[in-house]
């Protein structure tokens, strides 16, 4: 009795504290209603916002809220992402019951009056607009006030004060009640945990701010551009039915990427980009986008039409796919669909169990047709896993190695008849959890979809049989080497605990598993983790998502191990799964039992994984990507040797390292960026829940690239070229978190230091200076405090 009236009376306190604050701002400031603060785009405060109030918010903002891990839904990369304003509710949760509704940016609100009625709250002054009712009732002004407040604070001295986790308890204050917020907590100004801005930085967002906070579109696309996106439009948008289909498939492959135009493109900025968006309207009309919380989600209209929208947002590298498109691109696309004798005669439906299935939805494309349009970017293939919402979370990563390379299958049965058949014949065992929708049971559709693909894999190996009966050889032959080409061909994945960076080429050492991925694993792939994954589904569906990539890993891993000779097969799979659970040891033999094939590949030594490597590497080395090899011709040979000598680096000093440690080098006026990357090695990557007690610290190793890999620095490192020996030999030194603490100490760059914001300008001036198309902003949220 007592305790219900206590929370009634402590509900009652709370509520009539929000009243008061809300009465108290509306008595001072009028009541709050939304601001219309775009301006025309050849106006002076138009021009004042581009020039000035945009770069700052992009290098000092954008930085933590640029997307959907942005701290309480935070954007700032866009005017209207400023205007939707900050939710409480949180994007990622492993645990909901329910799926939850989404809040997509541009999508599931089309007005800010509309996100309020969502629960977004203003980070602007919605009341009177005058000077003093801008900064007073303005959050970000505030929030930037506090730092001001507190500009240099050592985060570890006062670790009580911040977490920088990121399933953190977030506050999102409103305005209203921030004034309480900042009292409790005096060190929570923005930006958190890193020094304050500027002071001619803030002063020039206090200017922006007090004038109403003005904001415009960008200038108007110049002639060339908008012919080009006519002529693609019109290409996608004809009538026929055929046409209809492939403009389909390629949009559910594409929606994700960054369209640009490749001969308009000026490597002295970054070019203008495009995402590929359902419409009601034909081209010449404006876009009346379709939203669908699926790609293929059936759009309730009775023409689609596939349109160019253009990129309205900052951007940054961890959601950036560009995709180039150039006449080459059209001929290609044209060879591929169109320039080979096919049928049409009937559009498929929408239903979830036709469209969340490619082998039936698009069963009339022609196969070979599908997979080299695939291969085409095999990168932005795979990086659309990594990058798009799935990324987020070590659930969604925890069932990928450290450290893998990847090839792709390209065998005579690929490009015949025959495999069209056959996935025919099995479009309904490779079914996925995305046909249950975003509200999903995690028992019976698990067993649904294992029973699937154990019949597909048991047909599979029937198929491979015949094949190799029939004079298919089980050689390099089937491994694509891009035309000599395509440098899509090898790419390398490097999982950074709870996200994911993939490049082209055989990066770093040799690593211990490899994937070999063929048609129906990357289709796959692709609809499981990006078309039909839904960040705001329940854990249901999270886990099967989870659980059913066990299969295509597993499935990628032993296409590798084929080409081995059976001993080593059973050697390589046993050393990549040890530990399992006995159910997992029964699968895993049962399905490399059914393949007894030997190998046509002619080994000369012992070391049969790696000289597999070597000679992948030798067969594919005219597409092979060099530019993160350290012995670069701007590199004295004594630079490059002695962080050469860091791959040999002991895992007690990488046990100590960062996932993602950022070192620039500063050699007079050039300067230069690597990456050193923790592989962190586990056991077997088969344990949803029990990652951590799969850890092999002891084979922990270091990978060293030039450039820039990943898209969360943990860690910024700062030294002068001639530093470079003194800086290696303390790494090698490092055997405890102290020893970790005292190289940070004379080489670290932390997220309190005064030179921070300096460092970090760099940092990204100089990715900017390197990859002018491919790079974007980095992401601050996993910054360490160590």
């Amino acid at each position: 009795m007592f305790k219900h009236m206590a929370i009634l009376s402590l509900f009652a306190l709370l509520t009539g504290c929000s009243s008061f604050s809300n009465t108290h701002f509306a008595d001072l400031y009028g009541p709050a209603l939304v601001r219309d603060r775009m301006v025309n785009q050849q106006s002076s405060d138009a021009i004042f916002y581009h020039q000035t109030v945009r770069p700052i918010l992009d290098q000092r903002c954008v930085v933590c809220h640029g997307c959907y891990d942005a701290p309480c839904q935070l954007k700032l990369t866009s005017p209207e992402a400023i205007e939707r304003g900050s939710s409480k509710d949180k994007v990622f949760s492993g645990t909901r019951l329910f799926a939850a509704t989404p809040t997509r940016l541009y999508e599931d609100a089309a007005t800010t009056e509309q996100w309020r009625k969502k629960g977004f709250s203003p980070v602007l002054n919605e009341r009177e607009q005058t000077e003093q009712a801008n900064v007073a009732a303005s959050l970000i002004y505030q929030a930037l006030l506090l730092k001001q407040k507190h500009p240099l604070v050592d985060t570890r001295a006062h670790a009580d004060a911040f977490d920088f986790s990121l399933d953190r308890n977030q506050q999102c204050s409103t305005i209203e009640t921030y004034q309480d917020f900042a009292s409790n907590n005096p060190l929570a100004g923005m930006p958190y945990g890193l020094p304050a801005i500027a002071v001619d930085e803030q002063h020039q967002l206090t200017t922006w701010i007090k004038n109403g906070a003005k904001m415009a579109a960008k200038p108007p696309l110049a002639n060339p551009i908008l012919q080009e996106i006519d002529l693609w439009e019109r290409w996608l948008n004809r009538p026929s039915l055929k046409s209809q289909l492939v403009a389909r498939y390629i949009f559910e492959h594409l929606y994700l990427s960054h369209l640009y135009f490749s001969a308009l493109a000026n490597t002295a900025n970054s070019p203008e980009f495009f995402t590929l968006v359902r419409s009601k309207t034909p081209p010449g009309q404006p876009i009346e986008r379709i939203i669908t919380l699926r790609p293929y989600d059936d759009p309730k209209v009775e023409r689609v039409y596939y349109r160019f929208q253009r990129e309205r947002e900052t951007i940054l590298a961890k959601t950036h796919m560009p995709y180039a498109l150039n006449e080459q691109r059209m001929d290609q696309l044209n060879q591929l669909f169109y320039r080979v004798d096919y049928q049409v005669t009937a559009l498929p439906s929408y239903e979830p169990s036709v469209a969340a299935n490619p082998f039936i939805a698009f069963e009339a494309l022609p196969v070979a047709a599908r997979y080299r349009f695939m291969l085409l970017e095999a990168q932005n293939t795979i990086m659309a896993f990594i990058k798009g919402p799935v990324c987020r979370g070590q659930m969604a990563l925890n069932v990928i190695n450290d450290h893998f390379w990847v090839f792709f299958s390209e065998g005579s049965w690929e490009n015949s008849e025959g495999l069209a058949q056959f996935l025919a014949q099995q479009k309904d065992h490779l079914r996925i959890p995305a046909e249950s929708a975003s509200n999903s049971t995690v028992l019976s559709s698990w067993f649904t979809y294992s029973k699937a693909q154990k019949r597909y894999l048991k047909a599979k190996q029937g198929a491979l049989a015949q094949a190799f009966e029939n004079g298919e050889k089980l050689d390099l032959d089937l491994v694509w080497d891009g035309e000599e080409t395509n440098t899509n061909a090898a790419l390398t994945v490097f999982r950074h605990f709870d996200n994911a960076s993939v490049v082209k080429g055989l990066v770093g050492q040799a690593p211990k598993t490899a994937w070999l991925i063929d048609y129906p694993i990357l289709e796959r792939i692709h609809y499981l983790l990006v078309a039909g994954f839904d960040v705001y589904g329940n854990v249901g569906h999270q886990l099967n998502t989870r659980l059913y990539m066990d299969f295509l890993r597993m499935e990628s891993e032993f296409n590798f191990l084929a080409l081995l000779p059976p001993d080593s097969r059973i050697s390589e799979r046993d050393h990549w799964y040890r530990n399992t659970s006995d159910n997992i040891q029964k699968y895993l033999k049962a399905e490399q039992s059914q393949f007894h094939y030997p190998s046509d590949v002619t080994y000369q030594t012992n070391q049969h994984k790696l000289e597999l490597f070597s000679m992948l590497k030798a067969k594919l080395g005219p597409v092979l990507k060099n530019n993160y090899d350290l012995q670069q011709v701007d590199v004295s040979a004594s630079e490059w040797a002695n962080l050469a000598t860091l791959f040999e680096l002991p895992s007690t000093a990488v046990n100590q390292l960062a996932e993602v440690s950022v070192l620039l080098v500063q050699d007079g006026k050039q300067q230069r960026l690597y990456t050193l990357i923790k592989n962190a090695a586990y056991s077997n990557m088969s344990s949803l829940l029990r990652d951590s007690n799969n850890r092999l610290p002891g084979e922990d190793n270091l990978t060293v690239v030039r450039g820039l890999i990943g898209d969360y620095p943990n860690v910024f490192l700062h030294i002068q070229a001639s530093q470079i020996p003194q800086f290696v030999r303390t790494l090698q030194e490092i055997k405890s978190d102290q020893d970790y603490s005292q190289l940070l100490d004379q080489y670290g760059v932390r997220r309190s230091s005064p030179v921070f914001w300096a460092i970090s300008d760099r940092v990204l001036n100089q990715v900017m200076k390197e990859q002018p198309i491919s790079g974007g902003l980095l992401d601050y949220n996993r910054l360490e405090n160590r």
